[in-house]
């Protein structure tokens, strides 16, 4: 086998010296692919904590909200049954109030008769009590009768002239109604004033003849 020749040796080299070149870029090129990766390991696990710490800090953020609406409803519901309550017990005073306000205005629409009433009232009480007659004279004229006896003049009446009778204002010897005109006896009967004066006579003629 024969030797190289120089050419051969010196392509050989060049050959080598660019394979020696080329290996250098490779590695170097590796090199920086490595830190170009390591680099953005580093910015992703960066980011990755950031990214979790911004995600904690939102679900912190969420649950203090979330609290606080909570506590905030329960007051809007606490508020909403006190409303409730107090419209509940002004339904019930405006019920009331309506009743009271349809009473008054029924005396109010009956206030003309209330005050003729009470006019008349007043009137009546100016009035008084009614005075008694003096009944002597007709007790005489029945004094004068001489068999027939002597008729006993009481305060008794008859129910339906009862309350037109004033005792404490009677003559002494006779009862005298003046609304009726009515004498009330003992004998639980009325006579008129006509009646009486009949009777009267009656019991004169009857005493002369005797």
């Amino acid at each position: 086998m024969s030797s190289p020749s120089p050419v051969q040796i010196r392509e050989a080299n060049a050959h080598l010296a660019a394979l020696h070149l080329r290996v250098l870029e490779l590695e170097e090129r590796l090199q920086a692919a490595e830190n170009t990766v390591r680099e953005q390991a580093e910015s992703l696990i960066r980011k990755d904590d950031q990214m979790r710490a911004a995600t904690q800090e939102i679900n912190e953020t969420k649950e203090r909200e979330i609290s606080f609406l909570n506590e905030k409803l329960c007051r809007c519901e606490e508020t909403i049954k006190h409303y409730q309550q107090s419209l509940k017990e002004r339904d019930s005073l405006v019920a009331q109030l309506q009743h009271r306000c349809h009473l008054l205005d029924s005396i109010c629409k009956s206030r003309a008769t209330l005050d003729s009433m009470l006019a008349l009232m007043a009137e009546a009480e100016r009035l008084g009590p009614l005075g008694g007659l003096e009944g002597a004279g007709l007790g005489a004229g029945l004094n004068a009768g001489g068999g027939m006896g002597e008729p006993s003049m009481t305060n008794s009446s008859l129910p339906g002239v009862e309350s037109s009778c004033s005792p404490s204002r009677a003559a002494p010897t006779s009862d005298y109604c003046s609304p009726n005109r009515v004498i009330c006896n003992h004998k639980d009967f009325s006579l008129s004033e006509d009646d009486v004066d009949s009777q009267d006579m009656d019991d004169m003629g009857f005493g002369t003849t005797v």
